[in-house]
């Protein structure tokens, strides 16, 4: 079956006898795809579980007032393509609970937080979550998962991101602070899409609600530059990371939710933020900071659905709520917490548009503040001089957006935020940004 499956895929199914399906033109306003159905082959082959994936990102943004160069209103664009394959290998190959996925991603562009941030300052956070990383080609995902009893236990291993099954979090927002996973935005341990990382993970289901999982990661600062997009080999490794993560799934008054506590222990050197080798603040001594044999932290997400529209659930309004804590020696911020509603179908006429706000924190460490405090007095430098260390506090992220379903394919984003203490440095102006982010599937 295998065999007679792959052949029907490489040869286009040209004569498998597949059913021919109803084709959506390109374009079809009601196609999931803009290019359409390609004659149906697509749909064939979403039938025997193989669902190719083309997608587009591009996201801008505009700073009306404030921020560093506060009179500097300029733009910026930044967007990812992405291709790659989804593969149930139950319905192509008769595998049971099993799964292939592999994919793609480039990216491009810049950033206006380059305007809006003190180029001193260690960044905090970005108001084109799509932006980062190089502009360059990476090999995303390439992984398999095979479940046993049921799919009760699951093991997926290949390389992959944490952001892919740890820490999971909506992205129906511009502003990072907002999207994946919180903890890879700012442990250097962590990797969030697109990078991927040498990994297996294990879930096993405790009940229907409740699942269990743990997973080893390759740690490999390498995998981050530019020129190892599809670098396959170890070379490199600094350590593993260890994240753990209890997932349960209620539902409340029918309506849907999601809860995660998690906890990651990476065995990777970490640089402190404040002490040398003598336990001494490196900004006096002058020395190399230390280097922390580990570093750990953990994390609370929790999402649920809070009313529906004459009991249709697939509209309505959600909450999510999220909190990270990391360790302060290792990591420049050292907690995150955020409050977000979504509203799925605000009005009869558009049922699947959205309307969206949020607000963060990022918070830097008492550590990493006290290093700042220390080099400047020590130097006898103000802020306006070359040579000062920003010190950074905690920065306040909002945003605002209202998400247009134009088609099944295609979806627009305008949206407003407004950056307190950007970076969390006190001295720069509080930031307006008008964005758009639009989003296609090909």
């Amino acid at each position: 079956m295998f065999r007679t499956s792959l052949a029907c895929l490489m040869t286009v199914c040209a004569a498998t006898g597949w059913p021919p399906a109803q084709a959506a033109d390109a374009f079809a306003v009601d196609s999931p795809w803009m290019t359409g159905d390609w004659s149906g082959l697509r749909t064939d082959w979403l039938q025997h579980g193989v669902d190719i994936k083309m997608g587009y990102t591009g996201e801008s943004a505009s700073n009306l007032r404030g921020g560093y160069n506060r009179h500097d209103h300029v733009t910026r664009y930044a967007d990812q393509f992405n291709l790659g394959a989804d593969i149930d290998l139950e319905k192509l190959a008769g595998w049971n609970d099993a799964a292939f996925s592999v994919s793609l991603t480039n990216r491009n562009g810049e950033n206006i937080n380059e305007k809006i941030s003190d180029p001193r300052a260690t960044g905090l956070g970005s108001t084109q979550e799509i932006q980062g990383r190089g502009s360059v080609t990476r090999l995303s995902e390439l992984w398999v998962s095979k479940g046993w009893f049921d799919d009760a236990l699951n093991i997926k291993a290949g390389r992959f991101a944490v952001s892919d099954d740890f820490a999971v979090e909506d992205c129906l927002f511009q502003g990072l602070a907002f999207c994946g996973s919180q903890p890879g935005n700012y442990v250097n341990s962590i990797y969030n899409g697109p990078i991927s990382q040498w990994a297996a993970r294990v879930r096993y289901r405790l009940n229907s609600e409740l699942n269990a999982q743990i997973a080893a990661f390759n740690v490999n600062p390498s995998d981050l530059d530019n020129d190892n997009g599809f670098k396959l080999n170890g070379s490199g490794t600094h350590g593993t990371l260890f994240p753990v993560e209890l997932v349960w799934a209620p539902k409340v008054n029918q309506l849907p939710g999601e809860y995660r506590i998690g906890y990651y222990y990476s065995t990777a050197n970490a640089p402190d933020v404040y002490k040398d080798e003598t336990n001494q603040p490196a900004a006096l001594t002058g020395n190399d900071y230390r280097s922390n044999e580990s570093r750990h932290g953990f994390w609370l997400v929790g999402k649920q659905q809070l009313t529906s529209v004459n009991g249709d659930s697939s509209r309505g309004l959600t909450l999510t709520a999220s909190a990270t804590f990391q360790d302060r020696a290792t990591t420049p911020v050292d907690s995150y917490q955020k409050v977000s509603l979504v509203y799925k179908g605000p009005f009869d006429a558009r049922p699947t548009d959205t309307l969206g706000f949020g607000i963060a924190r990022v918070h830097a460490s008492s550590l990493f503040l006290r290093n700042a405090r220390t080099a400047n007095a020590a130097s006898g430098l103000s802020y306006d001089d070359l040579g000062f260390v920003p010190e950074q506090h905690s920065e306040i992220a909002t945003e605002l957006n209202y998400g247009i379903q134009a088609t099944q394919w295609l979806n627009v984003m305008p949206n407003v935020q407004y950056i307190k203490n950007p970076d969390g440095v006190r001295e720069v102006q509080n930031a307006l940004v008008v964005g758009l982010q639009v989003q296609s599937q090909f």
